[in-house]
């Protein structure tokens, strides 16, 4: 397992899939495209990782603290907002249709691991039926791709992952 990414860190390369928010796909699913890392050069954005779409915590807390306080996260000048899991594209657009984050989070799939495996925030959960590769929840901040907050929760729950300590180490 590689060592877990820190502070001042470059983002791994890596390649997630997600499907673009489409109003006139509600009961449907778009086509899953290429979210390339690189392109977030120069920009400012928060990658949040999730052990799984659907669950009880991400999708009564997590997603929707985010999503409520999306515009506190721009006007202090976050660029792009991305949920990630180990899931596939299909599930995770599924999951922002049922949570109606519509088109201002990314919901990616690192569909291989690739991403969670390669910044050490990955997880083996197969005691739980999840299987060997599962993303830790997490929150971090990348600016022009260079790690600067990073909160791996500790258990159960939502605290240094959270849009709070997010917003606050944005301050």
């Amino acid at each position: 397992m590689a060592q877990q990414i820190k502070q001042g860190d470059s983002l791994p390369t890596a390649t997630l899939k997600f499907c673009p928010y489409d109003p006139q796909l509600q009961d449907a699913c778009g086509v899953p495209q290429n979210l390339d890392l690189s392109t977030l050069t120069g920009k400012k954005v928060v990658i949040v990782g999730v052990p799984g779409a659907f669950t009880p915590t991400c999708t009564n807390t997590h997603l929707p603290d985010f999503h409520r306080r999306y515009d506190e996260l721009t006007k202090k000048g976050v660029d792009q907002v991305i949920f990630i899991s180990t899931g596939d594209a299909f599930v995770m657009d599924a999951w922002g249709k049922w949570t109606k984050t519509n088109d201002k989070i990314i919901l990616a799939a690192d569909g291989n691991g690739e991403f969670v495996t390669a910044a050490g925030l990955s997880q083996d959960l197969s005691h739980i039926g999840f299987g060997p590769i599962r993303s830790k929840r997490f929150a971090l901040v990348a600016d022009d791709l260079k790690v600067s907050y990073l909160g791996v929760e500790p258990g159960p729950g939502v605290s240094v992952s959270g849009v709070e300590a997010v917003l606050q180490s944005l301050a």
